[in-house]
């Protein structure tokens, strides 16, 4: 009888033993958690939490490489949609060779915009950027343009379109340089600027550019970059 009362008190203590220790490991569990999020959303290479950030971007994104403005993902976006353009109008000028000098530039772009579009990508992918895959509306009628003009209109049109298109580009690098945080969008800057004003002395070498009219239309902005798809 003894033994029958005594049973019961003992699967009681068991298992409130039980219940004691389900709780502290859930204690522990909870305090190593806590302990390592900080370092895995840290980690240098940890690239989801930034692109979860830029699919809903607000004003600055953190990064391993500093912080990420809405300036710096347009420049970055921009960089690349030029250099789409570029590249198809600088084949078209060395294919169709006019002048020597519109043959050198048109290779000139070609050289440096290949260049730039491998910087850009490798940069994009580091910071989660979704880059634009074609030209612009804009950039695809100025390629029509060109296309369409013969003899000294298309030697005119090449220097003068293209010209005006990098003049606007230096304002804005120029800006995103001056205030970017972000250490991959200000190399990127540097080598893009450098690149740019290359172009800009091969194209005016061709001695088709209208000073006077090229001062009047780099007021204007860059062509409008396509918003980017969510990634």
């Amino acid at each position: 009888m003894k033994a029958a009362e005594e049973q019961p008190v003992r699967r009681e203590a068991q298992l409130r033993r039980s219940f004691i220790t389900i709780l502290m490991v859930l204690a522990i569990g909870a305090t190593i958690a806590s302990l390592a999020y900080p370092v895995f959303y840290s980690y240098p290479h940890r690239f989801d939490a930034v692109k979860a950030a830029i699919a809903d971007p607000g004003p600055v994104v953190n990064t391993p490489w500093g912080p990420l403005s809405t300036a710096d993902r347009d420049l970055v976006a921009q960089v690349e949609v030029d250099g789409l353009w570029e590249i198809s109008a600088g084949r078209q000028a060395v294919d169709r060779a006019p002048t020597p000098a519109v043959k050198e530039a048109g290779a000139e772009l070609v050289a440096g915009h290949t260049d730039l579009d491998k910087r850009v990508r490798a940069v994009a992918a580091k910071l989660a950027i979704t880059l634009p895959t074609r030209p612009t509306v804009e950039q695809q009628g100025w390629l029509a343009q060109l296309t369409a003009a013969q003899g000294d209109a298309y030697r005119r049109d090449f220097a003068n379109l293209l010209r005006e298109e990098h003049g606007r580009i230096f304002q804005q690098l120029a800006q995103v340089r001056s205030s970017t945080r972000n250490t991959l969008v200000r190399d990127l800057a540097t080598v893009t600027n450098r690149t740019e004003l290359e172009h800009l002395s091969a194209l005016e070498k061709t001695g088709y550019v209208d000073f006077d009219g090229v001062a009047q239309d780099t007021t204007a902005s860059p062509a409008a970059v396509p918003a980017p798809s969510a990634s």
